[in-house]
């Protein structure tokens, strides 16, 4: 088997340690590795299959001859390094915003769009935690009965927003002052309908990451889709209430045998025996959970699910290392 010689960007963060776990359990074919990180960080031991690395300073020339770089330090440290590491590596796969809106740029989840990954100029983007989780459900439904419209409510872990909304949460379950604050509201015990900053328009950055990164990745620019983003008191695992309007006429048995057989995707679906996704049962899986499949009887051809999936995992580093994979068995 070929080893290729990988670089992570932001390696001590919760992505980038996750990416790592990933590669390890996913038996990806690592060669040489070289983990990269801010000032503060460097100098921290990582292990990796038994092994320890150092993590190392981000320089431009460092970022040379590497088959994959994963970018996970956040838009300003993508900005100035990705395309660096793009003109003098093989492939960077980053999993800022930064660039995931130019046209030039492909926005990948593999199950969904997986053509797009050989178009590349050097830089792939990893798309928002939950639009990915979405469009991997979306994607078949549409392929079988034509989305005309997408309601979505989010309920997201506060993993999502990095180690210090972690740490706010559990200070404050255990009735501690906070040792950094990471929300401008408790988050125990609380829910937050506000990720990222907000627009004049009154939605925020993460809603209109979802509307517009999936109509790009669907290739659907002319979609109707709508989102409320809201930050939930969960560690780990991103939750979704959607409500889709189609085009065509379906039977419920249809849609569960669609998703059940199509990739990527565990159907969780017996509301009578108390089976359906939740945060804790995709914990730590690169799948994603689905159920509490109905009919919307408020409008024709109308239906209402549930999407849940670990947001580190399958909503990051998942998704990033599944990137890579299909550009190997592409290339």
């Amino acid at each position: 088997m070929k080893l290729y010689d990988i670089a992570i960007v932001g390696a001590t963060g919760l992505v980038g340690r996750k990416i790592l776990e990933v590669m390890e359990s996913r038996n990806f074919p690592v060669g040489k590795l070289k983990l990269f990180a801010t000032e503060k960080s460097i100098g921290t031991k990582i292990d990796f299959k038994g092994k320890v690395y150092f993590v190392d300073k981000l320089t431009a020339e460092a970022l040379t001859d590497f088959d994959f770089v994963f970018f996970s330090a956040g838009g300003p440290v993508s900005k100035e390094f990705a395309p660096i590491a793009a003109k003098n590596c093989g492939l960077v796969i980053d999993n800022s915003s930064i660039f995931r809106m130019e046209d030039w740029v492909p926005l990948v989840v593999p199950e969904v769009n997986p053509h797009r990954i050989l178009k590349h100029k050097g830089l792939i983007s990893n798309p928002n935690c939950s639009t990915i989780q979405m469009v991997v459900v979306l994607k078949p439904l549409h392929d079988n009965w034509k989305i005309k419209r997408v309601v979505v409510a989010t309920y997201q872990a506060v993993t999502g927003a990095g180690q210090y909304a972690i740490d706010q949460l559990e200070d404050e379950i255990r009735k501690l002052p906070p040792r950094r604050k990471k929300f401008p509201h408790p988050i125990a015990y609380n829910c937050l309908p506000h990720i990222d900053i907000f627009y004049d328009d009154g939605y925020t950055r993460e809603e209109m990451k979802m509307v517009n990164e999936t109509k790009k990745i669907m290739e659907l620019p002319t979609l109707k889709i709508t989102a409320t983003c809201v930050r939930v008191p969960v560690i780990g695992g991103h939750s979704e209430a959607v409500n889709i309007e189609f085009e065509k006429s379906f039977e419920l048995e249809d849609v569960r045998n669609v998703l059940k057989n199509s990739p990527g995707i565990i159907l969780m679906d017996d509301p009578k025996n108390n089976i359906y996704p939740m945060p804790i049962i995709t914990n730590n899986k690169d799948e994603v959970y689905v159920g509490r499949i109905r009919i919307d009887e408020t409008v024709k051809n109308g239906l209402n699910l549930w999407i849940v999936a670990d947001n580190l995992r399958k909503g990051a580093a998942t998704n990033a290392i599944q990137i890579a994979e299909e550009y190997i068995l592409r290339k």
